[in-house]
């Protein structure tokens, strides 16, 4: 078990809220170096909602910067397409629409996207299980919803909870997602961009043992990642569970208003995702078939509509979705947020150092880190939110100039994915740093 050292103490307490992937992944990289934080999580225990995620080489780059034992974890639970020949693929592009009695069970191949690791999915539950493995005891404080925070005249950032509780630190860290308490706190509750956004797209999730899938799919269909494209629609299958289990998406997009802001998941069932899908081809309406009867909807909610104009007040900052809620269309939302993970805790390192040589006070010092944080991050990935959204409508051909056209989308689909994982965030990191010490000097 990894313990906090006395001598981080002594340079900054922080205090993260939110136990995702963006707050837990910060905290096991604070702690690898040496800087005391505390994670205020408002749920009961460290959960994650939805089966799985995917991760990308910039994601591997930056698990690896935050703590070795990250990137062992996400190895030890993460699955790869399962046929050798599609180890470096990401997803195969097909026509899940149109259908060809000729073809059997397979879709008309449109194109393919690949990278050095190709697939990568973790179930979500399982790979923040390994995550808090490297948490320490202490730590971790639950059932802990933010109301306000406050400045004291000692210049500490006063906590006050939901429950009554108070806590003390020299900054919050707002890792709370895409309903983010402290981006309100930041933005003021009236601005637009305090509120996440529907995006008129709603998502089935299911899953499919890989046995079944392989008896009615076909085994390339079943073991290997795909992407069944068509008109206002599109599904995403891919491995789970060590090759076990199929992980099914299956997105629509409508005019309608989601039904209830407050909730961004309706129970549904098989039925109902049967019947969005009449009249596609074969294997898309054999998914459907396949998946349990009782489904979750999502409500695609983002920030697009209403960029933030900042990440941070005084010494109070935003990270991962609760800066930049992305759709899942470019499968880097969770993979950015260890990204933003990465970044803060060089920042939060090198300031430390500065701080224990005395060159700077401590609230100086962390007003600068915060700065460089969102010259370094903001850029990024509020490009993502937008080209997540575009790729949506790409995949369903209803882009606005690309319709049903292939080859154009294919080729916005490549170079936009190449800007995700063509990418050094070990120098990124660095040119942050870099940014703060001028700032500091």
């Amino acid at each position: 078990m990894t313990s906090q050292s006395d001598e981080g103490k002594q340079a900054f307490d922080i205090a993260i809220i939110g136990g995702g992937i963006a707050g837990i992944t910060l905290a096991i990289a604070l702690i690898n170096r040496s800087i005391n934080v505390k994670i205020y999580e408002q749920a009961h225990a460290f959960g994650e909602i939805g089966a799985g995620v995917a991760f990308s080489p910039n994601a591997t780059q930056a698990m690896e910067i935050c703590s070795d034992g990250i990137y062992q974890g996400f190895e030890k639970v993460a699955t790869k397409n399962q046929w050798a020949s599609k180890k470096g693929v990401w997803f195969d592009f097909v026509d899940g629409y149109h259908h060809d009695e000729s073809m059997g069970n397979q879709e008309k191949f449109l194109f393919q996207l690949s990278n050095e690791l190709g697939q990568n999915a973790v179930h979500r539950a399982h790979f923040l299980d390994e995550m808090v493995k490297l948490v320490p005891e202490g730590v971790s404080h639950f059932r802990k919803h933010l109301d306000v925070v406050t400045e004291e005249e000692s210049g500490k950032l006063r906590m006050k909870f939901h429950d009554g509780s108070e806590a003390l630190a020299d900054a919050v860290i707002g890792c709370d997602g895409i309903k983010s308490r402290v981006r309100q706190l930041i933005l003021g509750e009236d601005d637009p961009a305090s509120q996440p956004q529907y995006t008129h797209k709603y998502a089935y999730r299911g899953l499919i043992p890989v046995k079944k899938a392989t008896e009615v799919l076909g085994e390339e269909n079943a073991v290997n990642a795909k992407l069944h494209m068509g008109p206002n629609k599109h599904i995403l299958t891919f491995p789970v569970n060590k090759g076990e289990t199929v992980n099914v998406v299956a997105f629509c997009t409508n005019s309608d208003p989601w039904s209830d802001i407050r909730h961004l998941t309706m129970p549904s069932k098989k039925s109902t995702a049967i019947k969005e899908f009449e009249g596609w081809g074969r294997n898309c309406v054999e998914i459907m078939n396949l998946l349990e009867d009782n489904l979750d909807c999502w409500a695609i909610f983002d920030l697009a509509d209403h960029p933030l104009r900042t990440y941070y007040k005084g010494r109070i900052v935003l990270s991962g979705d609760a800066a930049h809620a992305t759709t899942p269309h470019h499968g880097a939302g969770a993979g950015f947020c260890i990204e933003d993970s990465a970044v803060m805790a060089e920042l939060l390192a090198h300031a430390a150092t500065r701080v224990k040589s005395g060159k700077v006070s401590k609230n100086q010092a962390l007003e600068a880190t915060f700065a460089a944080f969102e010259t370094a991050r903001k850029e990024r990935t509020q490009w993502l939110v937008q080209s997540s959204r575009m790729n949506g409508d790409l995949y369903e051909w209803r882009a606005e100039g690309y319709g049903s056209d292939i080859e154009k989308i294919e080729k916005e689909l490549r170079e936009s994915n190449e800007i995700v994982w063509n990418v050094d965030v070990r120098k990124m990191a660095k040119e942050a740093v870099d940014d703060l010490e001028k700032r500091i000097a």
